[in-house]
């Protein structure tokens, strides 16, 4: 393959799947946050009182504070999975789990309830970027 065309498959996955997955993994948070066990009955008051021990779903007031900055990490991460998958080396991938796990542990420690929100955001937003990364793949070989 021509490497100006390697290099637009490159450039083109890298944002479908930086940009894509931000749609897509919305899209499973609001899917989540409609199941009957999303917590949705605990009051906002009792979740600005102090640390989430009760989930109030993964679109909660409780859950978002706990996890701000979710979006730009998101990008980053998908970023970095598809480059992995990419470069044909998927354990890249293993290492930007491991990274943002460890992380993220103590705010998830403290807020149990926020770690639904990571748990559906983290995983929506790999298969997606694993998905994109093989798509690509698969173009380039």
């Amino acid at each position: 393959m021509h490497p100006a065309l390697e290099a637009l498959v490159w450039v083109t996955a890298l944002a479908v799947s930086t940009g894509g997955g931000w749609y897509a993994t919305r899209l499973v948070l609001d899917l989540a946050s409609r199941s009957a066990d999303a917590g949705r009955d605990v009051p906002t008051a009792q979740v600005e009182a102090g640390p989430l021990t009760l989930s109030d779903g993964p679109e909660g007031p409780g859950a978002r504070r706990v996890l701000r900055g979710g979006t730009w990490i998101g990008l980053l991460e998908r970023l970095g999975v598809t480059a992995a998958v990419l470069a044909g080396m998927p354990e890249g991938a293993a290492v930007v789990v491991a990274v943002k796990g460890l992380g993220r542990y103590a705010e998830l420690r403290e807020n149990p309830g926020a770690s639904e929100r990571f748990v559906i955001g983290t995983l929506a937003s790999l298969v997606w970027a694993s998905l994109v990364g093989f798509v690509a793949r698969q173009i380039l070989t």
